[in-house]
């Protein structure tokens, strides 16, 4: 079957997310996408397998949910298909009272083609997809080679980076981003080994100078080069600790290697490569690394 539409727009491909918790999930389930299945200008082309996953976020105590993924084309537009599915939603009896809270039926609009789309209503790709499992799992079963026009990465590799183990996590910004925070944020609920930056990392002349002046050395490549071995030794690949929830370090090593090119006092050369490289290469890199951007209004007020 071939949709054709009856106006000028182009017949676009797009991924739904479904789940229910509360009532007969699956009657429910099944009641959406026959819903679907039967509005003009839609065709179903796949559906999922549904997949019982424990609720994230939200009251506690809630029954776990019933989730699918559904791929569909649509003449629609993107609000439109936002309409449609609250309009199903809105039939099933979904309760929006609590943020998060059980409902009898949850239907988001997950990817539209490679559409970039943010409004109040409607934020496309889906802000929170790339992080669920419950979501990737079943969408990658029926459309793991769709592209995620943010990260360009597929279905399938969005779910294999969630499945895989970070063992080391670092969250990287400049001074007043927030990272000690948020690294403590992350590994309070992750249960990881938190790792906060042993030494201030100087950058400008006056870092230098007064970091000298504590350590009565004037040579501000030997003060990088001694912050460097301050920040590997927790790092150290011979003593990792085996621990399947990880380590999440509010420092990125490699940022002193940046701290070189900003600060005019030192000047390149292979003895100071060859040194770094040497202490860096015995400890574990961040699998992840997570680079925080803060406008300067926020930094201004925060560092004030």
């Amino acid at each position: 079957m071939v949709l054709e539409s009856s106006r000028s727009q182009k017949i676009a491909r797009c991924l739904i997310g479904c789940g229910a918790n509360i009532g007969a999930r699956r009657q429910q389930l099944d009641q959406a996408i026959d819903m679907l299945r039967f509005m003009p200008g839609v065709q179903i082309l796949r559906v999922s397998q549904f997949l019982e996953t424990r609720p994230v976020g939200g009251p506690p105590g809630q029954p776990p949910y019933l989730n699918a993924a559904c791929l569909i084309e649509t003449t629609f537009e993107p609000l439109e298909v936002l309409d449609m599915l609250l309009a199903i939603e809105n039939t099933l009896q979904r309760s929006r009272e609590t943020r998060w809270g059980p409902r009898t039926i949850d239907l988001d609009l997950l990817l539209y083609e490679d559409c970039v789309l943010t409004t109040e209503r409607l934020q496309v790709p889906h802000p929170r997809m790339t992080t669920r499992r419950f979501v990737l799992e079943p969408a990658a079963e029926i459309a793991p080679d769709i592209q995620h026009p943010l990260s360009q990465c597929t279905i399938d590799e969005l779910l294999e980076n969630i499945s895989e183990p970070h063992l080391h996590i670092a969250v990287v910004g400049i001074p007043g981003s927030g990272a000690p925070e948020i690294a403590d944020a992350i590994a309070d609920v992750t249960l990881s080994r938190l790792i906060h930056a042993p030494a201030p990392l100087p950058v400008t002349g006056r870092d230098f100078s007064n970091a000298n002046q504590a350590s009565q050395t004037r040579d501000p490549a030997e003060q990088l080069l001694h912050i460097t071995q301050q920040y590997a030794a927790p790092l150290l690949a011979a003593q990792w600790p085996v621990d399947p929830h990880g380590t999440v370090t509010d420092y990125w090593i490699e940022a002193i290697r940046v701290a070189t090119t900003l600060n005019t006092a030192i000047e390149p050369n292979k003895e100071f490569e060859k040194a770094f490289t040497s202490i860096i290469q015995k400890t574990v890199p961040p699998h992840v690394v997570l680079l925080l951007n803060v406008n300067r209004q926020t930094l201004s007020e925060r560092v004030a």
